[in-house]
């Protein structure tokens, strides 16, 4: 399974209104304790940080630790201050960041 990020954003807004995003990351999580068909360990692979930008403004920030499910979802809420992008970002432990973003019209 390749990784892809699902957003779920407005596409407007009045100023002022508090919106949802919620954000769906479908990522191939390695907890470091399995094997392969060779008996070897199976490095850990797994999302250690995920970010919300709001035109360039952190809004959101969670960071995750070996005991987060695979696939995670977050729910979280912001002001519509202006229109904008909204930036999802995810970091793996390897380094690798994920991101996507949506446009939001605010009136």
């Amino acid at each position: 399974m390749s990784t892809s990020i699902r957003i779920k954003a407005p596409k407007t807004a009045r100023k002022g209104d508090v919106i949802e995003l919620k954000a769906l990351i479908q990522h191939k999580m390695e907890s470091g304790y399995r094997r392969d068909e060779k008996g070897e360990t199976i490095p850990r692979k797994i999302l250690t940080e995920f970010v919300c930008l709001y035109d360039n403004e952190e809004i959101f920030r969670a960071d995750f630790h070996p005991g987060v499910s695979a696939n995670p979802i977050l729910t979280f809420y912001t002001r519509a201050t202006e229109s904008g992008t909204l930036v999802f970002r995810w970091t793996e432990q390897t380094g690798e960041v994920f991101e996507d973003s949506t446009e939001i019209k605010v009136t």
